[in-house]
């Protein structure tokens, strides 16, 4: 049993409701329109460079991938892309900004139980903040969070700047989330408590090497539902860590 978390984070897309799917099928659309300038391997090196190199002037999200999918189309036709795809693009863009949001398995008996135990819970995620508030309103699980932040960027800096905000020691920050780049290495090396549950899909751009997690500890679970095995019990927690904010609406 780990040490009793004062603050538990999870992050949104792919830990409390599927996103990578949605995104890899509009990429497959894509690869269809884009059929006659290479093979889909290629196409799709050509659309994440693309959106590499983006991403400090678009961010994260639907509509910077929207961007990047036109930007990629017109350089690989030579700037010969027909306004009929341009609009297929963007009606394909649109989707990705309102598809239903379905929790993933278990997440409302997890956070159901940590709110009984009285664990202040945030969202913590990046991303496009209007797309993820409306995923975050979509998916109905708002009123079990204390806190949500959405940033840009979730690196050893932001989670530091997190954590003074919420006054929150480093050795009582659990973060949980399907990404070993965002969710798990850099709380880790701040000697926090990282959680990792694998999602079946993820972005290339969250994909690590092996080497960087050599000598970091972290938890691995296979379901968020193996996130309570670890945690105290309800009747083992301090009542002094009890919530004292309202859950979010």
């Amino acid at each position: 049993m780990t040490s009793f978390p004062q603050l538990i984070a999870f992050d949104a897309d792919d830990t409390l409701w599927p996103n990578q799917p949605h995104f890899d099928q509009v990429e497959a659309e894509l690869h269809a329109i884009l059929a006659r300038c290479g093979d889909p391997a290629a196409i799709g090196r050509g659309l994440y460079e693309v959106q590499r190199r983006n991403m400090h002037l678009f961010g994260y999200g639907a509509k910077s991938f929207l961007l990047s999918m036109i930007e990629t189309a017109i350089q690989l036709t030579g700037g010969e892309v027909s306004g009929a795809d341009i609009q297929r693009l963007l009606d394909l863009g649109k989707r990705l900004l309102d598809f239903p949001i379905e929790p993933l398995p278990g997440v409302v008996d997890v956070l159901t139980e940590l709110r009984r135990r009285g664990v202040p819970l945030m969202v913590l995620t990046k991303g496009d903040l209007f797309d993820q508030e409306s995923k975050l309103a979509r998916s109905g699980l708002g009123n079990y969070f204390d806190h949500v932040e959405i940033v840009s960027e979730k690196n050893e800096a932001t989670y530091r700047r997190i954590l003074a905000r919420y006054h929150s020691p480093i050795e009582g920050f659990m973060m949980v989330g399907n990404s070993l780049k965002s969710d798990v290495l850099p709380v880790a090396r701040l000697g926090g408590q990282a959680v990792h549950v694998p999602y079946h899909a993820t972005w290339i751009h969250e994909q690590l090497p092996a080497e960087d997690l050599l000598g970091v500890s972290f938890h691995q679970v296979a379901t968020l539902r193996e996130v309570l095995d670890f945690l105290p019990r309800h009747d083992q927690l301090p009542a002094l860590l009890a919530p004292t904010s309202k859950p979010y609406r």
